[in-house]
């Protein structure tokens, strides 16, 4: 009898699309996808940044192209999707988040978190997820979450409310995808030290405190995250819908 063999972390002729694609976690995702050999085309407002990007993945011989997209136009969204050949895998990553306490949130803050990291993930994925069906690829979509989608955070209300709502619309976008063969998951990230949170650490109080609840003792890199998003998209997590990889360092773990 011969040994099971590890399925292939490779995805060579796949097609990905990856938003807010610029900077931090999404510019991690994208050079990860195209290391695995898939075509990445990278998503966002600033086109110097995706170009930039997407220049780099080609130097390494890797293969990419810019796609100048405010997420949050859903018209020009859905035309941008539908004038793309149909993707394998989408990692749905535009995100943001302005820190306030709950009596302090403003409806500017509120709509500004929400329509970018609810309504627009939503309709993203949506229309990605219908040219998959129509084309019958078998793919997979990834939102970006955090750990604050399964936990509270202080000066996070809204953040948090949009990240429990991303994993709720995983798990049920999952079972509506899944007669389709197309999986959905979420990655959970703790802090990395990306652009956006580098001002946090000015405050030397919530750094220690960050510090401490991560049981491995340090913030994350966007490398600690690559390996999960090419799990995600591969054969090597063929039976994984629905369901979220916290990498958090054991934030959640009490």
């Amino acid at each position: 009898m011969t040994l099971p063999r590890t399925p292939s972390l490779r995805l060579d002729h796949r097609r990905a699309l990856v938003t807010g694609a610029g900077r931090g976690i999404g510019r991690a995702a994208a050079a990860a996808l195209a290391q695995a050999g898939a075509h990445v085309v990278l998503a966002a407002r600033t086109a110097a940044e995706i170009e930039a990007v997407a220049g780099q993945i080609r130097d390494e011989g890797g293969s990419a192209e810019p796609l100048v997209l405010d997420v949050t136009d859903l018209a020009a969204a859905r035309a941008a999707v539908s004038s793309q050949p149909a993707f394998d895998v989408l990692v749905n990553n535009a995100g943001t988040n302005r820190p306030a306490a709950f009596l302090e949130v403003s409806e500017q803050d509120y709509d500004a978190i929400t329509t970018l990291n609810l309504r627009a993930a939503f309709f993203v994925a949506q229309a990605v997820a219908r040219r998959m069906v129509q084309a019958s690829i078998r793919g997979s979509i990834i939102h970006v979450s955090s750990q604050m989608g399964h936990v509270g955070g202080g000066r996070r209300t809204v953040y948090c409310m949009s990240k429990h709502g991303i994993e709720g619309l995983t798990k049920a976008m999952a079972i509506d995808l899944a007669p389709h063969g197309i999986r959905v998951n979420t990655i959970g990230p703790t802090f990395i030290d990306t652009p956006l949170t580098k001002p946090f650490w000015e405050d030397k109080a919530f750094h220690a405190d960050v510090l401490r609840r991560i049981k491995l003792g340090r913030l994350g890199t966007v490398e600690d995250l690559m390996g999960a998003v090419v799990f995600l998209a591969s054969d090597a997590s063929a039976l994984v819908t629905g369901t979220s990889l916290v990498v958090d360092g054991g934030w959640t773990a009490e």
